[in-house]
Formats: C-alpha cells, structure tokens, sequence
C-alpha cells in the first residue's frame, strides 16, 4: 500500500507593525500609538492571550493589532496582510471586543468622579466656562446606526427613522467620558434610559454629594442633580440661566465630536446584531479614555469634523414628567446663582427689566 504524503501546514510572515511603523502612521491607522497599543494588548492580554504555542497562535499583541485596525476601518483585515486565516481574524477581533468591553475594564476607565478633589476640579473648569456653578459634568443622548436588526426591528426605528443604538454618554470637563450606556433601542427615550442607569442611582441615592449637578437638554426631566433649561424664560435670572446653560452645555457637542473624529465608523452604519453593536461602542469608549488619559492625539479627519449628527432628543419632547419639587429647586438656584445684573465671562449682563 503506497504511503500517503502528508502535507505540511505553510505560516505565512507576520507583519510587525509596531516595528515598521512611526508613532504617527500607528495613530493613523489604529488610533493608539506604539506604547498605547502595547498597552491595550496588556490590558486585555488575560482575557485573550493563547494558552499555547502551538500551530503558531496569535498573541495579545497581535490580536490587539488586528481588532484596532477592525475598529478604525470597520472592515475585517486583509488576511495575507496579517499572515493568518479570515476564521483566525474573526475570532481575534470577537475576542478583544470581548474583553475591552467587560465590566473589568470598563470600570477601571469610564468611571464618575467620586474624588473631592476631582470634582472640585471639574466644577472649577466648567465654571470657568460661563459662571455656571455646581457642574462635574455634561450629559446627552446619542444615536449610533445599526444594520436593521431581524428581531423586533420597529423597536429600533428612532424618531429620524433610522436603525439605532441610542447610547447614553456623559464627559467631564477634560472632554473624558464618565458614563456611557449601550443597550437600549433607538426608539427609547433619553430620559427612560437614563432613570434605569446606573448614573441615576449614584445622584438619586446620594453617591455623589450634594451640590454636583449635571447639565442636560429639554429632553430630561429637570432634577435637583440634573439641571435642564427653562423652556419659556422670563427675563431676568432665568434668561441670564438659559444663556449660562447653553454655553457650558455646549462642551458635550465638542465632546462627541472629539470621539466620532477618533472613531469614523460612529458617522456610519454598523453592520452588526444589536448585542455586539453594543459592545463595539463600549469599546470604543474604553478606547477613547485610554488615548486621552495617555494624550494621543486626534488625527486628521478622513471627511467627517467630527460634529455630524449624533441626534440627541434636544427639544423638549412631550412626555417628560418633571416633579413640581425639581422646577422649584432649578427656580431657586437660578434666582440664586444668576441675578437681574451678572458678569458671563467677560461681560456684564443686564436683564431685560431693567432695559
């Protein structure tokens, strides 16, 4: 019986990214640079790192590579680039996905300032902004499309009549994301999403001390920790309010500009089942803080500035129940905080009574 020649498996060369290209090409193409990419591989290198060496199996590090490069372009990685199989790409990137958006890492780097010392921090530079007191941060609703889903697909029809995420996200005043929330349809409200979060139950249950507020639009009911805008203004201190309000609220647009113009793919459609959708966007956030807190900058645009649509209920819309309590306490802190005649910046403001 003739003997049966046994074919021996070929390993195509692997690229050495972190070896061929500068700080700035690595930015460019997967958004940390070498020490940030070698510091992601670390974090996630318990959740993803092989158990052997066999048959020439991925490594953090490499893994790391090939799911940054996913997250940047959205489009699994050319196989010949990478020296490995399309199968081995997919499990690599379903794996760090996986892992970045695990409640280990998330809670280490999107977190809510409890420190005294940061909140007074925040509360310092916000107030800086436009005399606004009390704020440690901004906060809003953004909707990220998705592919139509195959089940319950009216439910994630928003109000622009698109397929969405729509992600709860709150900053600070270093534009670093403190709270984000990926798990609800875009059909749901702002302000439902935010009562069953866990940002609510750490001001409703007094985590966080009294006097920190948080700025939001028309579409959250007014708190005594959630300062919204009055809807019909008087003159006087509810103008001079607004006008406070609005320029310090403006950070969160520069916000989740910064973040869309890191990660393009959020202007986008992302072609997944709503479950993992989800988890790519807590990556991306994980992402974002660790380039942040690491000072990695943005690279250029590649055609979006970054402050396209992100379509948060802005505008008041009916159904928004606010306790008679909460507008009395708002009434009482705008009386307080901003009289007939206040200096905003730079500049006196006067009220209209007296013109």
């Amino acid at each position: 019986m003739a003997a049966v020649a046994l074919r021996r498996r070929s390993f195509h060369q692997r690229r050495q990214s972190l070896v061929e290209y500068s700080d700035e090409e690595l930015i460019r193409r997967y958004r940390p640079d070498g020490n940030g990419i070698r510091f992601v591989a670390s974090l996630i290198a318990p959740d993803v790192e092989p158990t052997t060496t066999c048959n020439h199996a991925l490594d953090a590090s490499q893994k790391t590579l090939i799911t940054l490069r996913y997250l940047r372009k959205f489009q699994l990685c050319n196989a010949d680039d990478q020296g490995v199989s399309q199968p081995t790409i997919s499990r690599a990137v379903n794996d760090c996905i996986r892992s970045l958006s695990s409640d280990r890492i998330v809670k280490h780097f999107v977190r809510f300032p409890l420190q005294l010392r940061d909140i007074r921090r925040h509360q310092t530079n916000f107030y800086q902004v436009a005399n606004f007191p009390g704020v440690v941060g901004v906060i809003d609703g953004m909707h990220v499309q998705i592919q139509a889903p195959t089940v319950n697909e009216n439910e994630f029809v928003n109000r622009h009549h698109y397929h969405s995420i729509n992600t709860q996200i709150a900053f600070d005043s270093e534009d670093r994301i403190i709270d984000v929330v990926a798990r609800w349809p875009g059909s749901a409200h702002d302000s439902r999403i935010l009562t069953n979060s866990g940002l609510y139950q750490l001001f409703d249950h007094n985590v966080v001390p009294i006097g920190c507020h948080l700025l939001g639009d028309s579409g959250y009911p007014c708190k005594k920790w959630l300062l919204t805008p009055f809807l019909r203004p008087l003159a006087g201190p509810q103008t001079n309010y607004n006008r406070s309000h609005k320029r310090t609220r403006s950070s969160v647009e520069r916000a989740i500009g910064q973040f869309k113009r890191r990660f393009p793919v959020l202007h986008g459609e992302i072609r997944l089942k709503p479950e993992k959708a989800c988890k790519v966007i807590i990556a991306y956030a994980v992402l974002h803080n660790i380039c942040k807190d690491r000072n990695i900058p943005i690279p250029p645009t590649d055609g979006h500035d970054g402050f396209g649509r992100h379509d948060g209920q802005n505008g008041g819309l009916p159904g928004i129940t606010t306790p008679v309590a909460a507008l009395r306490c708002r009434e009482h802190f705008a009386n307080t905080n901003f009289p007939c005649k206040m200096i905003l910046g730079s500049s006196i403001i006067v009220s209209e009574l007296e013109l």
